[in-house]
């Protein structure tokens, strides 16, 4: 190296150290608050951002009406068959509200499912509905998310009893709120504002769902972020499904119209918006056939996701009452309860179960398992029903492929006598092997198509089995009592015969103290396998002895009811192929590929 290649290296390492030096002592200032940033962080004092009745302007009404904190504002009970919780006169915030069918575990004594939450616990969670001001009126001219509502009638919010909230600002203008519910999970809430002023005033019909994460990321608890599963806004745009994950919310850039993080739909004639987790849905819906704005929004500071639909601002004329009506969705992804909402005019609404990219399989599939169980009432013989049914329609398939697997084993002779005759020579081998196949009408790669067709049929019914909540805490006999989660048995304790609990499904050593379905899974495969000899290739031999086992782990930590599907796929199969093959003349020799299985392999001498 020469001098000045020297000198040059020196001198960069010098500037690098001033620099770091210079970085150190004199840091550089904070950089200056944008007025984008400014205007979300003057928004600090509401715990939502409402809008306003413009569509391009999003901005916190400052109402100066009587508010209490929370938890001192007054309560109105909700109690349905399904439903239980209350609202707060707080805003008329629906903020309280539990599953009465659903419990957090299969655990003796376990809580209730809690969907919603109020302002103040560890991830509040609730739906708020209000007016934005639009020409002529102030922000205290309208109900804000705190204001204090009087319930006006009605005791208890029920099935066949709903409640009405009542608002004077003072100014000549009543506002009131009717919210009723079903017997499953759908509320319906009619707003209406009452103009005795003697002048027009206009203002924009909003539903906000809101929640708060925690920590520093704006995590919320109790989600699955597992990479099949959609958790996160969910919406539909006039036939438009979009899905944006919590993380990608996050990620919003701020939208100066809205003045935050958001990203906006501008729906034409029906749609719907709101969150979605692995089993459980709020939602936004306004009426079928109304234009609207969607948004779903980010606010870093508070850490608070949102989304919102927005109407058209309606002008209310001196001595007019103008009214509208939304309904909100809260409560379990229960298919029939969803569908029968579709049937009412939710447009596309059974979409909102995360069916995948198969939706094509996992539809019928799911439609297939739940009207067998609706038959026997036990969901683990209805997936070995499923099994069944699925077997018996790919049969002809089957059939194919066993009968040409069949022949194959006949022609083993003369294509062990034409790799003689080839020799060294591949072109001639495989030129004599296509010849053979042609005269005797076989087709090797028939052998290959059911494992194919097995392949989306089995990911198909993962996600079934994962995302529906049918299949949630469904129990089949004896410890299965949850097969969407991991067999509880275990060989650490004799499947439950020693007086030890085993290991917990998260940990490592539940992969190896695996329970009895996996092992019977392993068991299955192997017996499969041995209706064919082992292959001669001594690697490919290995590698056919260990797969049994590697999936036998595998899929040990997988949903119950995948590996009971998986073990009825096998022994069925195992069932069509012996005697699909007896049927042909070849006569599998289980016992004998059995037993020459545990010979060991002479030792080749090199000398």
């Amino acid at each position: 190296m020469d001098d000045q290649n020297k000198n040059l290296i020196l001198a960069t390492a010098l500037s690098f150290l001033v620099i770091l030096v210079w970085f150190v002592l004199f840091p550089p200032p904070e950089p200056s608050v944008t007025q984008e940033e400014a205007e979300i962080a003057a928004l600090e004092g509401d715990e939502v951002q409402t809008p306003s009745a413009t569509s391009t302007v999003g901005e916190a009404t400052a109402t100066t009406e009587e508010t209490l904190p929370e938890e001192q504002a007054p309560r109105v009970q909700i109690d349905t068959p399904r439903l239980e919780g209350s609202l707060s006169l707080s805003g008329g915030r629906i903020d309280e509200l539990f599953l009465k069918d659903y419990k957090v575990s299969i655990e003796e004594g376990a809580p209730i499912v809690e969907l919603l939450s109020p302002v103040g616990s560890e991830s509040a969670y609730y739906a708020i509905y209000g007016w934005a001001p639009g020409a002529g009126l102030a922000g205290a001219d309208v109900p804000g998310p705190n204001t204090l509502w009087t319930l006006e009638q009605g005791e208890k919010l029920g099935v066949d009893s709903p409640i009405t909230l009542a608002w004077d600002n003072g100014n000549g203008l009543t506002f009131r709120r009717i919210i009723s519910v079903d017997q499953d999970y759908m509320f319906t809430v009619t707003q209406s504002v009452e103009n005795a002023t003697q002048s027009e005033v206009g203002m924009a019909p909003y539903g906000i769902l809101a929640r708060h994460g925690i920590g520093e990321d704006g995590d919320l608890p109790g989600l699955k972020n597992f990479f099949i599963l959609h958790e996160g806004v969910i919406g539909m745009s006039d036939g438009t499904l979009s899905e944006v994950d919590y993380g990608d919310v996050r990620d919003f850039d701020i939208d100066p119209n809205e003045r935050a993080q958001a990203e906006v739909y501008q729906v034409k004639e029906d749609g719907w918006i709101g969150f979605t987790d692995h089993y459980w849905m709020t939602t936004l819906i306004p009426e079928p056939g109304s234009a609207f704005k969607a948004a779903a929004k980010y606010d870093s500071r508070r850490k608070i996701y949102q989304t919102e639909t927005v109407l058209p601002t309606l002008t209310v004329a001196p001595g007019e009452t103008a009214e509208v009506t939304t309904r909100l969705f809260a409560g379990a992804k229960e298919w029939e309860a969803i569908r029968e909402y579709q049937a009412e005019g939710v447009q596309k609404f059974i979409d909102s179960i995360d069916w995948g990219w198969f939706f094509f399989l996992t539809k019928p599939i799911f439609w297939l398992l739940h009207n067998i169980n609706a038959l026997i009432g036990n969901m683990g013989w209805s997936i070995i029903g499923l099994t069944l049914i699925i077997k018996a329609i790919l049969f002809p398939l089957a059939f194919k492929s066993y009968v040409s697997m069949a022949k194959m084993k006949e022609l083993q002779p003369q294509m062990e006598a034409l790799k003689e005759a080839a020799g060294d020579d591949r072109q001639k081998m495989q030129q004599g092997m296509m010849e053979l196949y042609k005269k005797e009408k076989v087709n090797p790669a028939a052998g290959c198509l059911p494992i194919l067709m097995q392949i989306p049929i089995f990911f198909s019914l993962y996600k079934v089995i994962f995302v529906t909540i049918e299949l949630r805490q469904a129990p089949w006999f004896g410890p299965f009592q949850d097969l969407s989660a991991p067999d509880p048995t275990s060989i650490m304790n004799l499947f439950g015969l020693l007086p030890w609990a085993g290991p917990q499904p998260e940990t490592f050593m539940a992969l190896i103290f695996i329970g009895i379905l996996p092992l019977l899974l392993g068991i299955s495969m192997w017996l499969q396998q041995k209706l064919n000899p082992a292959p001669t290739d001594a690697t490919q031999a290995m590698i056919f002895a260990w797969m049994p086992w590697v999936f036998m782990f595998m899929l040990g930590s997988f949903a119950s009811g995948l590996v009971v599907y998986w073990i009825a796929n096998n022994t069925i199969t195992f069932t069509q192929q012996y005697l699909i093959m007896r049927s042909q003349g070849y006569k599998p020799d289980v016992f004998g590929n059995i037993k020459s299985g545990f010979k060991r392999t002479p030792k080749t001498d090199d000398k």
